[in-house]
């Protein structure tokens, strides 16, 4: 008899950052290596630095690992294939005769971290992606070209309204000393593109405050990789590459920046910070009201952005992500279960 109950979605975060030392992952790693396919290990070991390796590693366990929980398929049973296109369709788990699985999941690395989603049934889509606002020297680029010239970088990927939105709207954001600066206290100083710049403005208590347009900057950064994660967690969630021909007419509005959490201390994973969800997702200018989207930051620099489909599937708040332990709650499992196979 069907259940009423409806689907539990799966959201796991692992950290690879301090797991798997060494220059190579052949030899960081050689018993993980052979608990996957022998494509996977193959993949994993042309990687050419060892983070790399790391999280597609982490990957591939974190796959089989769901598929096992989930479907209870022998762990040496577990194989994979794609939906619609055989080279380039979307990822999915198949059933010991080949067909596809009755399961959805998705994978996301960046930076050390791997996420995953994943849910139990059909008919349901699933997109997640991680980034990493800190990972690379986008400055150089800003202080060559402004933050304009920046944007403009991605012209392919972002509509010329999404492109003028993160150069020139601006949501409330903190001063070093916790003053926080909404939109009306700073004016016209939104339009500034330029690093190392001194910005004057005015506290409704009448009070003067002037600042470094760094400040500013950041804001605006950390609001454009919002964006980028929201669009590729869709473009995963339907199935498609950031090539996707549609790309510039997938567009997001009322995108706020989640803040922050705190940085990771040597006792704790790290410090889950803001999630948004009233994100508003248009294509070919239709509002799409059948999907749900929101973004959580984790940390200082990462945000994890979930699509689902069809909307209200797992109620508003949609990730509650757990993370996991490597040995304990991946290795441990995969060693029982390959033995048993």
């Amino acid at each position: 008899m069907p259940s009423d109950k409806p689907p539990a979605l799966t959201c796991w975060l692992l950290d690879t950052r301090t797991f798997w030392p060494g220059d190579k992952i052949s030899q960081a790693a050689p018993e993980a290596l052979q608990l996957i396919s022998q494509d996977e290990r193959e993949h994993c070991i042309r990687k050419y630095h060892i983070a790399d390796a790391k999280m597609s590693l982490a990957s591939a366990l974190l796959k089989r690992l769901f598929v096992f929980k989930t479907l209870g398929i022998p762990w040496k049973d577990i194989t994979f294939g794609r939906k619609r296109d055989p080279k380039h369709g979307k990822p999915c788990a198949l059933l010991p005769d080949g067909k596809p699985a009755p399961i959805e999941f998705n994978i996301s690395h960046q930076a050390g971290l791997v996420a995953l989603v994943g849910v139990q049934g059909e008919g349901i889509e699933l997109g997640v992606d991680i980034v990493c606002v800190n990972e690379r020297n986008d400055y150089r680029v800003i202080d060559q070209d402004g933050f304009d010239g920046w944007i403009d970088v991605y012209a392919e990927i972002f509509s010329p309204e999404e492109s003028w939105d993160m150069k020139y709207n601006v949501y409330p954001f903190k001063l070093l000393d916790g003053t926080l600066i909404t939109p009306d206290i700073l004016g016209r100083h939104d339009r500034c593109c330029t690093r190392d710049q001194e910005l004057t403005v005015t506290l409704p208590s009448g009070e003067k405050r002037t600042f470094s347009s760094d400040l500013l900057i950041d804001a605006k950064l950390r609001r454009f990789y919002t964006f980028w994660c929201y669009k590729e967690a869709y473009i995963k969630l339907d199935g498609e590459a950031l090539l996707a021909k549609w790309i510039k007419k997938l567009e997001f509005t009322d995108v706020k920046a989640p803040e922050a959490g705190t940085v990771a201390r040597c006792s704790t994973l790290g410090s889950w910070g803001e999630r948004v969800g009233d994100v508003k997702v248009w294509l070919k200018r239709k509002r799409l009201e059948d999907v749900k989207m929101e973004i959580q930051a984790f940390e200082e620099g990462f945000m994890i952005s979930v699509a689902v489909k069809p909307k209200g599937m797992f109620g508003e708040d949609l990730a509650k992500w757990e993370g996991l332990h490597l040995e304990e709650d991946v290795m441990e499992v995969a060693r029982k279960a390959a033995r048993k196979a």
